[in-house]
């Protein structure tokens, strides 16, 4: 049995076809086609699927999967098992609530901090006991790198390279670059240090499309023991709801 999976995100759409938990096919998309997402439950023979958006309705996108397959719309009522603690379950973001899900059915009975590095930056806990009672969100890095100059009269805008070193700020490209990623940094580890005085043997779950640079950054740290980089992880939580 095949299920679809999309996660639609501020900058890209994820889909992905799963056969049970084993991921099959993935792909990161600018824009979905219908003619390719058609030919594709074809390919698989998909029986499942369901959608994640955090930017744009998907009604249209339901009716036409739901012409083919079983479309089961995936929302903050969708439980496996979860003690949601959250006071404004509507207002969650779905991507957060999957990867909590995600978390529950691949580290069930561990304490987990997920800490997605996209669009922003989300920190979300599920304790050893399934409990979720929420999470912080803050800028992702690209985001701060255009505050800086949106915000300012005469600070570029800066591009940066995922794989260069964090610069010292021996001029002012490099001090834009090195405020904004050592500040990430030093904000994800701050994070994690309080988690841990909260909970025993936790689990660091990296997700998103800056999670290469942060797992690298934090390889040689005291946290590294602790790290998982686990880039489909939006993904494999959506997947979680076919499972149960």
């Amino acid at each position: 049995m095949h299920n679809l999976v999309i996660d639609i995100g501020n900058t890209n759409s994820k889909l992905a076809v799963f056969d049970h938990q084993n991921m099959v096919h993935f792909q990161r998309l600018k824009e979905l086609d219908e003619i390719s997402l058609q030919s594709l439950i074809e390919t698989y023979q998909v029986k499942n699927a369901t959608v994640s958006s955090v930017s744009r309705d998907v009604t249209a996108l339901g009716n036409f999967l739901s012409r083919s397959v079983r479309y089961t719309p995936f929302t903050t009522a969708i439980n496996t098992g979860i003690k949601n603690h959250y006071k404004t379950q509507p207002t969650l973001g779905l991507d957060r609530w999957a990867k909590v899900i995600a978390a529950k059915g691949l580290y069930a009975g561990t304490n987990c901090l997920m800490i997605d590095m996209g669009t922003c930056i989300t920190y979300d806990v599920l304790t050893a006991n399934s409990e979720y009672f929420g999470g912080s969100i803050s800028l992702g890095i690209n985001m701060r790198f255009k505050a800086l100059n949106h915000y300012t009269g005469r600070l570029p805008l800066i591009d940066w390279d995922k794989e260069e070193i964090i610069p010292e700020g021996t001029d002012t490209a490099n001090a834009i670059k090195s405020g904004v990623l050592l500040g990430v940094l030093n904000e994800v580890e701050g994070f994690i240090a309080s988690e841990n005085k909260k909970y025993n043997d936790l689990k660091v779950i990296i997700t998103g499309g800056d999670a290469d640079f942060l797992s690298k950054q934090l390889k040689n740290s005291i946290f590294a023991p602790q790290i998982i980089n686990e880039p489909y992880l939006v993904l494999k939580g959506l997947n979680e709801v076919f499972i149960h």
